[in-house]
């Protein structure tokens, strides 16, 4: 078995999109919409084929974010190297998005950092 893909809700389709796409070289598929139910999503395929569905609905609520809370928290991405999380960090940094921590190596070995995108999801970036 394998997990298929991670789908997550997000305010503003087209700029969480963008996101993916600059930061972490996702290739975005076609934009699906259900015009009927106000529902849209595009699925976001990574380079080693690990995909994310991004969704977004007329009638979203935005959710209480207290950092420990019950379901998804975040999203972790390899992107090679130690270098490259600390590259990857500083560019994000730079372009004004908070980092949470890091990059640092964890108690159970990992070596990351975690950023918030521009609604506040938390993406780990490890090596």
């Amino acid at each position: 078995m394998k997990i298929e893909h991670i789908a997550l809700y997000v305010q503003n389709l087209e700029r969480e999109k963008r996101f993916f796409e600059i930061y972490f070289q996702a290739k975005a598929g076609e934009r699906y919409n259900n015009f009927r139910t106000g529902f849209s999503s595009y699925f976001l395929t990574f380079e080693d084929g690990a995909r994310l569905e991004l969704m977004t609905r007329e009638e979203l609520k935005t959710p209480d974010r207290a950092p420990f809370c019950v379901g998804y928290h975040h999203l972790s991405i390899s992107v090679g190297s130690r270098e490259a999380v600390d590259d990857l960090t500083r560019w994000l940094e730079r372009d004004g998005y908070t980092v949470v921590s890091g990059p640092r190596t964890t108690g159970d070995g990992y070596y990351e950092s975690c950023i918030l995108d521009e609604e506040g999801n938390q993406i780990e970036i490890t090596e």
